[in-house]
């Protein structure tokens, strides 16, 4: 199946995540974000589903061991990454993967960026007020 480890980059927003992929080594694939457990770095239950979103969509679950490293951006740009960079590799491994992947979105990478901020306004778009008199 996995011989050796295989590594990808996801991305979103500013967030950058290098995930790893290698055999596992215990009973259970073991899941690492920055030196930490993925229930540690993310505490939320609702990130940790965002981010193991591609191995539950793959039943890859507990196969592998994960080692991620990521930074930049907040906690769910991040979480988005992980799912990214892991789909990518798992479409990297497995090409019979690639349909399911693909249709729920996970190898594209969410161009969505923060707009710039122009002069003479307060944000992006935003005005200051208008006064009349």
């Amino acid at each position: 199946m996995l011989e050796k480890e295989i590594h990808h980059i996801g991305k979103r927003k500013t967030a950058v995540a290098r995930v790893y992929l290698r055999p596992r080594k215990g009973e259970v694939g073991n899941i690492s974000v920055n030196g930490r457990s993925l229930e540690e770095y993310f505490p939320r239950p609702a990130l940790q589903k965002i981010a193991m979103q591609s191995m539950d969509l793959t039943n890859n679950n507990g196969q592998f061991d994960v080692y991620v490293n990521v930074a930049g951006g907040g906690i769910s740009a991040q979480a988005t990454a992980i799912r990214h960079g892991i789909a990518r590799v798992l479409n990297e491994m497995d090409a019979a993967l690639r349909p399911s992947l693909k249709k729920a979105g996970f190898l594209t990478r969410d161009a969505r960026e923060v707009e710039r901020k122009k002069y003479g306004l307060a944000g992006a778009r935003r005005r200051y007020q208008f006064s009349k008199r």
